[in-house]
């Protein structure tokens, strides 16, 4: 099973950055009634949507540009650079490599690149974690981010109405004798086509019926280049698998749940996420939410979710946190870890 403690690595800082461009779903095509219910049922009022010119990895660096200039790290010392995300710059070379570059790092940095969409940020804690932990790397940055306006269709009011663009980027660091952090991790690859592109990769390649437009219902059309995206079963999938994570992960560790100051979830959508909180038998209180103002950032949206809705506790106390990420793959994971004072810039708009 894939339980994982990792010692001796701490969180020393959290950045995020959206672009500026602000999209109100109240604007989205769709008559007024049916709109007001959907805005409610996903609770994403507005999100932010980047330039055609602006990647997720420029959204990433700078967030990590701020971020190592508050910490006063050299980036000489960093030694690991992760980068998560279903939408890298180029199918060949990693955006992880190009990202060493654009940031400056030295030329001994580990790069590497996770394409694990929504749980994307946990697992590239859980690799990067593991990695420091021996102590032979001291440093490293985990980029996590998202353009997903880049992958949706406009003419489908499954998807585009929920995801927004966002980057961000978190500070691990070696610390002998620290604690650490506690990972549950799983995956279920029979659910891949519950959230998938169907064209544009090797299984299935590029052609010019790729950008043919097909209406699927009255509200959904979108080519094979587009997001496609199964609702009912991402509900039930993570309506199933996400408390089951979390009971594992507490159980494993014997982690008092009562204990933890705040459960972060990757913002799926806000009926879900609701279901799972009460499902848990969650205080709303430790539960907060981006997906009002941000919508569904897949990768990104635990740690935007900590800057934008807890950034002043994170900069000021001793906290205790449980993160969850799931979706794409299907793939989920569930991590354990303190933030003590930490380097938290104010959200960056670029």
């Amino acid at each position: 099973m894939a339980f994982l403690s990792i010692p001796n690595v701490q969180i020393k800082g959290i950045s995020a950055c959206v672009p500026p461009s602000i999209e109100e779903n109240m604007d989205y095509p769709l008559k007024e009634e049916e709109k007001l219910k959907l805005i409610a049922s996903i609770g994403v009022e507005r999100k932010r949507i980047a330039d055609k010119n602006v990647c997720t990895s420029d959204l990433c660096l700078k967030a990590a540009e701020v971020l190592i200039k508050d910490l006063g790290w050299n980036k000489e010392d960093i030694d690991c650079l992760i980068f998560a995300t279903h939408s890298p710059d180029y199918i060949q070379p990693a955006t992880a490599c190009i990202l060493q570059d654009r940031l400056g790092l030295s030329e001994e940095c580990y790069a590497m690149e996770i394409s694990s969409g929504c749980s994307g940020y946990v697992y590239g804690m859980s690799s990067a974690a593991a990695l420091l932990s021996n102590g032979v790397m001291k440093k490293a940055l985990v980029l996590a981010g998202e353009t997903p306006s880049k992958i949706s269709s406009r003419e489908d009011k499954s998807a585009w109405p929920l995801f927004g663009d966002a980057g961000t980027a978190t500070a691990i660091e070696f610390v002998d004798g620290s604690d650490g952090i506690q990972f549950h991790m799983a995956t279920d690859g029979s659910g891949k086509n519950a959230i998938y592109i169907e064209d544009g990769g090797y299984r299935n390649w590029f052609t010019p019926d790729s950008l043919k437009k097909i209406t699927y219902e009255e509200g959904i059309t979108r080519t094979k280049l587009d997001l496609s995206l199964d609702g009912m079963n991402v509900f039930s999938f993570a309506l199933s698998k996400v408390p089951q994570s979390i009971n594992k992960l507490t159980e494993r560790f014997n982690i008092d749940k009562d204990k933890v100051d705040y459960y972060i979830f990757h913002q799926a959508n806000l009926f879900l996420n609701e279901r799972v909180r009460k499902k848990l038998k969650l205080d709303a209180e430790k539960v907060p939410y981006s997906l009002k103002n941000y919508g569904n950032t897949s990768s990104a949206s635990i740690p935007l979710t900590m800057v934008t809705e807890i950034g002043e506790e994170l900069k000021s106390k001793t906290l205790q946190h449980i993160a969850c990420g799931f979706g794409v793959g299907l793939s989920w994971g569930s991590m354990y870890f303190d933030t003590d004072n930490i380097v938290c810039p104010e959200l960056i708009i670029y």
